[in-house]
């Protein structure tokens, strides 16, 4: 037998990385994923967190992004509201990620992006359970905002980390 062959069912290294959103290199650093379908305010988006130094993965569905966060745990997660969901459907990331145990989903920062919602609107955030809440409008200050709300979350958060370290 040559060995050349693998048997029915078997799993193969390229059928085992097909699910990890960087394959079976973890990345160095920061990773965010983005769940946006419109090209231009995604490239705009993914623009912005790589120059903020994130290793940037792009999924084209729900059952995709679903899939990344099993394999890895992201440091910012940017959602449009409407990201694969039927017409006043549930948006099934952000119910995976209320699902999540609170070690885990404060590891997360994670941006909604809504066409209705204000940006920054924190309230709403809270009951939307993410971290911020960005309003497509402000697309092109994607960056300065995104660096504003984290450093603000960072502050808030900073003791909170330090214990789960400990």
């Amino acid at each position: 037998m040559s060995g050349e062959g693998t048997m029915a069912g078997s799993v193969t290294a390229r059928d085992e990385s097909k699910g990890r959103p960087f394959g079976f290199m973890a990345p160095e650093g920061e990773t965010a994923m983005v769940c946006e379908q419109d090209a231009a305010a995604r490239g705009k988006i993914v623009s912005a967190l790589k120059s903020m130094g994130y290793a940037v993965v792009e999924a084209t569905s729900c059952g995709e992004a679903v899939k990344f966060m099993r394999f890895q745990i992201f440091s910012v997660i940017v959602v449009n509201e409407h990201f694969d969901t039927v017409t006043g459907g549930i948006n099934n990331i952000l119910l995976n990620l209320e699902g999540l145990s609170m070690s885990i989903r404060r590891q997360t920062f994670v941006v909604l992006l809504s066409a209705t919602l204000p940006t920054m609107d924190n309230l709403e955030a809270y009951h939307k359970s993410v971290n911020l809440i960005m309003n497509r409008r402000e697309i092109g200050e994607v960056e300065k905002i995104l660096r504003q709300a984290m450093a603000e979350h960072e502050d808030f958060y900073r003791v909170f980390k330090e214990k789960i370290r400990k």
